[in-house]
């Protein structure tokens, strides 16, 4: 569509509204992304040392429920296809893995699940645990 100005047609489209829709847009994804942020229930065991666990997007959460039910992040994956998926999303892509695992989980589910963890080609993983609740003295 050509637009009469003073000296002749101009031949261009105006961009500036949707650029300025663009940067609204963006702004409302910026705000509320970190909001969307799930995961799945545990219940954690506790320690005395406990880091705050990075908040990008460059590390994954392995957890392992009570009933040995294995999430990477947010979806289910089951233990014969595990290795699969770390290859893929974690050693694949250089990010970093994290263990949470229910504090009611088997010693040998979690050995296992770290043995997938190994066999995949990943040597370096974090262990996720909660600090204990500090009990008031009387």
């Amino acid at each position: 569509m050509a637009i009469k100005t003073g000296g002749g047609f101009l031949n261009e489209i105006n961009v500036t509204p949707f650029v300025d829709v663009m940067l609204v847009l963006l702004i409302i994804f910026m705000v509320t992304a970190p909001l969307m942020t799930q995961g799945v229930e545990v219940d954690l065991p506790t320690t005395r040392t406990v880091k705050n666990l990075p908040q990008d997007s460059e590390h994954l959460v392995l957890t392992v429920k009570k009933d040995g039910a294995l999430f990477l992040d947010e979806y289910q994956v089951g233990e014969d296809e595990l290795e699969d998926h770390l290859k893929r999303l974690v050693a694949g892509q250089k990010k970093q893995l994290f263990l949470r695992a229910d504090k009611e989980v088997a010693y040998g589910t979690v050995v296992r699940v770290m043995g997938e963890i190994k066999a995949a080609g990943i040597d370096k993983l974090g262990i996720v645990a909660e600090q204990p609740r500090q009990e008031k003295t009387k």
